[in-house]
């Protein structure tokens, strides 16, 4: 009877674990977990923080008692394992009644990872998110507070500043980046420190924090000035780095970045040792490089396929194009694949589209705008990456696009994929078909366009507004002559013969149909892409695209 030991028992490895024992009855698993709790919620802890899940046990969904029961598995708290003997097949574990060795068949690692905190004085003031003990303490510390700062506006740093502003704390966040949630490009993440500062959160982009002390943190902006935050409670939310330190020391391959390398099995560099969750790496599926992303759904998935691998199952892992969403306030913000800034940095060409769609039909009640771009190889139309921003749907149109990237659909194959409809829940152009439409127009050259931080460099002849009057009064482009989309076939005599003319409409849409009909009249019309909106939620932004 092969013996497997787990060492870690959140996703990956009770996913590993449960898998393991569906496929073989006899198997004799030991699950070795160095905190209190096994699987537990750990993505809902800010949420126990905030108030939303009202109920402590409801984040956890299990107890050592419960998995031998219906699983037969002995799982063991409060042990962490200190050394693996990859030659000998054992670990030495640290456990409540002192130290012993576990012998194994198979080891599969996943100790998650460990929360970065910023290398400060005072940071051991700071408190950190990763487990049930640190939602109890950071619970306990905003209850009576006034004040708050988080460091960090990634992910989690966001969902905790949302959260802990929700339990009544005047809440700062101080990001060392020049915008909100880096895995964004600036004109998209904008829209969330919008949605942050509407809700009285106070945010500091470009902003060191120096050093924390009794009442506050000391922070140093991107223009020298020097300030003083006052905060009842610190919580460092800068990310996370895998735990690998243990496989390490057992001498296991590890990626430039620092976590477990391991084959499309999960096997890692020793013989019947496998890896997976946050301390591995996962292959991009981009590049094909190794790459950090700390999500559940894959450390699930891929403690599922590690089962597969040690019953002995034909099975074939998947690169990751880290798809990604997070809440702020009921603004969502959702990805999937590489940013334009990334790719830029890296040399790629990128062909980029934006659309401002509705989630549904928008005479049916209640539509939303969101705003999504698309990131697109010139060369062969391979998306490469997507983002959309907005409220209802957001999530929708992201895992549309992630599917059709991990199916091999083209940016101009989305024109043509059958998606549900009803007013109430789409529209019968989705908005997932107009991106094709646009990737298309743009592919075949009907309509050049041009991004929102290449208008300031084109010696453009003209840029026409051809919104209404009212519209342009209320906001244009600058330099923008306005001259209405309906009027443009009897005025565009108005217009110089020779030289770029640059059309912008809201979104984009009208401006396509004035593109169309300029350049069928001998005019070099080009259309800016995502229209008004987009070049204004650029240019409110000082991150240099194509910067590292």
């Amino acid at each position: 009877m092969a013996k497997t030991v787990i060492v870690g028992a959140v996703a990956a490895g009770m996913s590993a674990a449960t898998r393991l024992r569906r496929l073989d009855e006899h198997a004799h698993i030991v699950v070795l977990e160095a905190g209190e709790h096994v699987s537990f919620a750990n993505c809902g802890l800010p949420y126990y923080v905030g108030g939303v899940i009202s109920e402590r046990s409801a984040l956890l969904l299990q107890t050592p008692a419960s998995l031998h029961e219906r699983f037969n598995l002995d799982v063991r708290v409060n042990s962490r394992v200190t050394a693996i003997d990859t030659f000998a097949k054992t670990v030495a574990v640290h456990g409540p009644d002192g130290e012993y060795l576990e012998s194994f068949d198979n080891l599969v690692l996943t100790p998650g990872a460990r929360p970065v905190v910023p290398d400060i004085p005072g940071a051991e003031r700071a408190l950190t998110l990763r487990d049930v003990g640190d939602a109890d303490r950071l619970a306990d510390a905003v209850a009576g507070s006034r004040t708050a700062v988080v460091i960090g506006a990634g992910f989690v740093g966001l969902e905790v500043a949302e959260n802990v502003a929700r339990r009544g704390l005047a809440v700062t966040v101080v990001e060392l980046a020049p915008q909100v949630l880096g895995a964004l490009d600036a004109e998209m993440a904008v829209r969330i420190q919008d949605a942050l500062e509407a809700n009285g959160v106070r945010v500091l982009t470009g902003a060191r924090a120096q050093s924390i002390d009794a009442s506050g943190v000391h922070v140093t902006t991107s223009d020298a000035d020097e300030l003083f935050v006052d905060a009842d409670v610190v919580v460092a939310a800068i990310g996370v780095r895998p735990d690998s330190q243990l496989a390490a020391n057992a001498g296991l391959a590890l990626s430039p970045q620092g976590a477990i390398l391991t084959d499309e099995d999960g096997r890692t560099s020793a013989p019947s040792v496998y890896a997976a969750g946050d301390a591995a790496a996962k292959r991009d599926a981009l590049t094909g490089n190794s790459r950090n992303i700390p999500l559940a759904n894959l450390a699930n998935r891929h403690g599922r396929r590690i089962a597969d691998a040690i019953a002995g199952l034909p099975t074939k892992g998947r690169p990751s194009t880290g798809t990604a969403i997070v809440s702020v306030f009921g603004k969502v913000a959702a990805m999937a694949g590489h940013s334009e800034r990334v790719l830029r940095a890296a040399g790629r060409e990128v062909r980029v589209i934006h659309t401002h769609p509705m989630d549904h039909a928008g005479y049916f009640p209640g539509a939303q705008q969101m705003a999504i771009k698309l990131i697109v190889d010139p060369a062969t139309n391979r998306i490469l990456g997507a983002q959309a921003v907005g409220g209802a749907g957001v999530d929708k149109r992201i895992d549309v696009i992630a599917t059709a990237m991990a199916g091999g659909i083209t940016a101009s194959e989305l024109a043509d994929l059958e998606l549900a409809y009803s007013p109430e829940f789409g529209s019968a152009k989705d908005p997932v078909n107009m991106l094709g439409y646009v990737a298309e127009n743009l592919s075949d050259g009907l309509t050049p366009a041009i991004q929102w931080h290449d208008l300031a460099g084109l010696n453009a002849a003209a840029i026409i507004d051809v919104r209404s009057p009212a519209e342009h009064a209320r906001g244009a482009v600058d330099g923008a002559v306005n001259i209405p989309l309906d009027e443009l076939r009897v005025r565009h005599d108005e217009l110089p013969t020779s030289g770029t003319i640059v059309v912008h409409c809201q979104v984009g849409q009208r401006g396509h149909t004035a593109t169309r009909l300029l350049r069928q009249r001998g005019y070099d019309a080009v259309n800016l892409d995502g229209g008004w909106l987009t070049w204004r939620d650029g240019v409110r932004t000082l991150t240099p695209v194509g910067a590292a």
